[in-house]
């Protein structure tokens, strides 16, 4: 409501107009009872015709009101339903644009996409009804105000009827919130087995999984079904109590207007005012009822999003005041750097290194040495434990991920391209021209099969660049990093998928463009003898530096080496 009160306001205000006139209509109703209906019943020629008229056009005001106030309840009540879904939905993406790698590594595809759709909708679904929901006070203030007009005994009757629905809808309320936080719980790991049943449709064809990946789901599915049944269960039980129990009221203002009208302590009019007011009840106790349904869900869902906005995020400083003091040719430094997952394993172990400004190193070491958390480190996707990175003397954490995208451009070996064109692909909305794109083609050795594509550069490639071989991959994700014109690359085995006559060429090109300090995580003898230095990465620390043919004679490279040698084709 204080992201939006000019929204709920008015639907609250559309609300509590609809509770006034519909009290309001009541008394018409039985005001008209008692001087048009039943007199004309009794002597058709006593009500004038002008009675008539005025019956007839106070009827119609006051419907005519109820009907508008309908309008502006539902229509801001939608609206601030429509805007709150919105704000919360950009405020998770700003949360999960902002959220630490961490925040990725443990959760899965299917448990972020179902906070950013069904969390939210469900959390949503009782906005609609919380506006009138609040008017039911106001409703049920007038109403007893008005029964008690009547007669005190019609008063009892609601004061009976009301704490009555407010005890059952609590009791419901408690039974239904276990099942409802398990069923929304359900929905992000349904979504995440379809979501990777899908991701890995490569995996799941060709090892003939299609079975195991079906009865995965079905499995799943039937669990979340199982979860929503209990629900329906329990609300199969209390809705007829609960929607039956002001046609009960009804019914007992009834046997008592006709005890009452015999004594006469009232008229027949006002026993027909407080029916008619005990029936239009019937949508508040509806609306009300379904507030109270929706409440366990939504809160549960409001707590799964609480739980992503709760996250903290990355510390964002201005790029452009630490952007300043970098030079075009920038060195790198690591200085005493350590990192450890969260469980307290650690990756790196007091590294510290340097690049040259310009230079091509290579950095070789053994699976689970730390090199792909050198680069990312390097790339500002992580925050270092202790210790201090800089690039051209500035420190990455004050560069923040921002400043470091503007310096740093990583290529990985997992290769991402979206499904649309390659020159979408490689610009990413940065406005290049033919030149530029032709240029950085040729440096990466894509251009030719590039223009054997159906359409060139506007050709449109599958999700995931399915459509391409893994080589073709790799060199345009490259091409794509040689656009943001970086002062520091690093290829983290990106290269693998290529030919090694087609990687020896990138090499070449790459370093022909002196200025650019180039981090290669090489795999293979030839990327390796073709850097300026080669760093051996062992245990998370740096145990060993020179070129290829120095480092032979280290024990533990040259066992790298030739298990390198060994697997080159």
């Amino acid at each position: 409501m204080r992201a939006h009160p000019w929204a709920h306001a008015g639907g609250i205000t559309g609300g509590t107009a609809f509770a006034t006139t519909v009290v309001g209509f009541t008394i018409v109703v039985g005001r008209v009872t008692d001087d048009v209906i039943i007199p004309g019943l009794d002597d058709p020629g006593s009500v004038a015709g002008r009675d008539i008229w005025v019956a007839v056009a106070l009827v119609a005001l006051v419907g005519l009101v109820r009907g508008l106030s309908v309008m502006v309840r539902r229509f801001f009540n939608f609206m601030g339903a429509m805007l709150t879904q919105r704000t919360w939905r950009l405020a998770i993406v700003d949360r999960y644009l902002d959220a630490p790698l961490n925040f990725y590594r443990s959760r899965s595809v299917g448990e972020l996409l179902a906070h950013a759709d069904a969390d939210i909708e469900a959390a949503s679904s009782m906005l609609m009804p919380l506006a009138f929901a609040v008017t039911v006070v106001v409703l049920v203030v007038l109403a007893v105000a008005s029964l008690l007009i009547v007669h005190p005994l019609f008063a009892l009757v609601a004061l009976l009827l009301f704490p009555t629905l407010a005890v059952l809808n609590q009791i419901y309320t408690r039974a239904v919130e276990a099942p409802a936080a398990r069923a929304q719980a359900m929905i992000g790991l349904v979504s995440g087995i379809a979501h990777e049943s899908l991701e890995g449709v490569l995996v799941v064809k060709t090892l003939g999984r299609e079975a195991a990946e079906v009865e995965r789901l079905s499995e799943a599915s039937e669990e979340l079904r199982r979860e929503r049944l209990a629900v329906g269960d329990l609300r199969a039980r209390f809705d007829p109590i609960l929607y039956s129990l002001p046609g009960i009221g009804v019914l007992v203002l009834l046997l008592l207007g006709v005890w009452l009208v015999g004594r006469g302590a009232v008229t027949i009019g006002e026993v027909v005012q407080a029916m008619t007011l005990f029936g239009i009840l019937w949508l508040p106790v509806q609306i009300l009822g379904f507030l109270f349904q929706e409440m366990p869900r939504s809160v549960v869902a409001m707590d799964r999003i609480d739980g992503v906005l709760g996250v903290e995020p990355e510390h964002r400083p201005d790029p452009n005041l630490a952007m300043s003091a970098v030079p075009e040719s920038v060195e790198v430094q690591f200085q005493d750097v350590t990192y450890a997952y969260p469980d307290g394993t650690r990756v790196l172990d007091e590294l510290s290194l340097s690049i040259a400004p310009g230079e091509v190193v290579a950095l070789v070491g053994a699976t689970g040495s730390g090199k792909s958390t050198i680069v990312a480190l390097l790339s500002g996707l992580m925050p270092v434990s202790s210790g201090r990175i800089s690039i051209g003397g500035v420190d990455v954490a004050d560069l923040g991920p921002d400043g470091v995208a503007q310096l740093v451009a990583p290529v990985l070996q997992e290769t991402f391209l979206f499904a649309d064109t390659i020159r979408a692909n490689l610009a990413l909305d940065v406005d290049v021209s033919d030149n530029e794109l032709r240029r950085v083609l040729r440096l990466v050795a894509a251009e030719g099969f590039v223009d054997e594509l159906p359409d060139g550069p506007e050709t449109i490639i599958g999700e995931r660049g399915v459509t391409l071989s893994g080589g073709q991959r790799q060199r345009l994700a490259i091409a794509r990093a040689l656009l943001r014109r970086p002062h520091l690359m690093v290829l983290d085995d990106a290269t693998s998928a290529v030919d090694p006559v087609v990687e020896a060429a990138i090499l070449d090109n790459l370093r022909a463009h002196r200025g650019r300090t180039l981090l290669v995580v090489a795999h293979r003898l030839a990327t390796i003898r073709l850097a300026d230095r080669v760093l051996l990465l062992e245990d998370g620390r740096i145990t060993a530096e020179g070129s290829h043919e120095q480092l032979l004679g280290v024990p533990g490279y040259a066992a790298l080496a030739r298990a390198y040698e060994e697997a080159t084709p």
